[in-house]
């Protein structure tokens, strides 16, 4: 399913402000859930420090890339991170540790494979089953991949992804999982990308990120397409290389590719002597013997500062509750 247009104008041509204006309410009732949830939740507290890279809009605003970015500004400090999460789009409910040999994305999601590249990933629906279960892991410090919005787990400390608002208002009548000015009140920083403004007004401290592909695509005439939250952010980074595009292809956000679709797509590259290049997000979510051929061009995200992100984590890492092994 593709979001409405309204959700990103609100006015013009584009707003429909008769659907906005009957989804309101709808709006109201999902953000007081959400607020009711929150208040009448008693979260429990892991064994070692939780680190919560959220978001408030629906759709992709880098998640998983920060992540990984962050785990390696741990690593490189001196920890052991992994990473929990929800694993949207697999099938198991989890608690299961992920093993790169034995799970493909119709399992765990793409966002888990992604993240077990780097660190040991628990994906479970309940988080605080899987932060149990990481418990027994040789790690000291937890990288939620999302799940801001959820209340069960108690997170040390929140990352607030800054991303495009849209026209501002809660699902369903915007992109918004609750409006921006509770998200703010729950978070400890803000990340924004690029030369993005950061909310207004703001009381917590802002970092900057940049995403940037570690290598050039490869030269000759390419079709791209991509199931991502934004496809147009993949599409808009291959022709700011001048990379020979043939055909831009866009899917839903974590679009289960079938074999056809797959056919389709390399008749049409042979036609246009063309090579197919996706993202790796999308390259996971094929199996094995259906990647030959498809290039998946790699984005990586990095920290502006990388000595700022461990100077506000400093006073949560170096408080108790520990592990009784973390200083090992």
């Amino acid at each position: 399913m593709r979001p409405p247009e309204f959700w990103h104008h609100n006015y013009g041509p584009a707003s429909a402000p008769l659907a906005r204006a009957l989804l309101t309410p709808l709006s109201w009732v999902v953000s007081a859930a959400g607020r009711w949830r929150h208040r009448a939740t008693k979260p429990m507290r892991a064994e070692m420090p939780v680190l919560c890279v959220g978001n408030v809009s629906m759709g992709g605003t880098g998640k998983t890339p920060l992540c990984i970015a962050l785990a390696s500004v741990l690593n490189d400090s001196g920890y052991r991170p992994s990473f929990l999460t929800r694993g949207y789009g697999g099938k198991m409910r989890g608690p299961v540790a992920v093993d790169l040999a034995v799970h493909t994305a119709r399992d765990v999601g793409d966002e888990a494979l992604l993240l077990a590249r780097f660190a040991p990933t628990m994906v479970a629906r309940d988080r605080r089953a899987g932060a149990a279960a990481l418990a027994a892991l040789d790690v000291n410090v937890i990288i939620m991949d999302d799940g801001f919005q959820n209340p069960h787990l108690h997170k040390d400390f929140c990352f607030l992804v800054h991303g495009n608002t849209g026209n501002g208002k809660v699902f369903p009548a915007g992109p918004l999982r609750e409006p921006l000015k509770h998200a703010l009140r729950r978070a400890d920083a803000v990340i924004v990308f690029g030369d993005m403004a950061a909310p207004k007004d703001l009381q917590i401290p802002t970092l900057s990120a940049l995403m940037h592909n570690p290598t050039p695509p490869p030269e000759g005439p390419l079709i791209a397409f991509a199931g991502i939250g934004q496809p147009e952010k993949f599409f808009a980074a291959l022709r700011a290389t001048n990379a020979a595009l043939v055909q831009e292809i866009s899917f839903n956000d974590h679009h289960v590719y079938s074999a056809s679709e797959i056919a389709d797509l390399r008749t049409w590259a042979q036609g246009e002597n063309a090579q197919l290049i996706t993202t790796q997000k999308d390259l996971v979510r094929l199996p094995e013997a259906w990647r030959e051929g498809i290039i998946g061009w790699p984005v990586e995200a990095r920290f502006a500062d990388r000595k700022a992100v461990m100077q506000l984590l400093a006073p949560v890492l170096e408080k108790p509750p520990f592990r009784k092994n973390d200083l090992a």
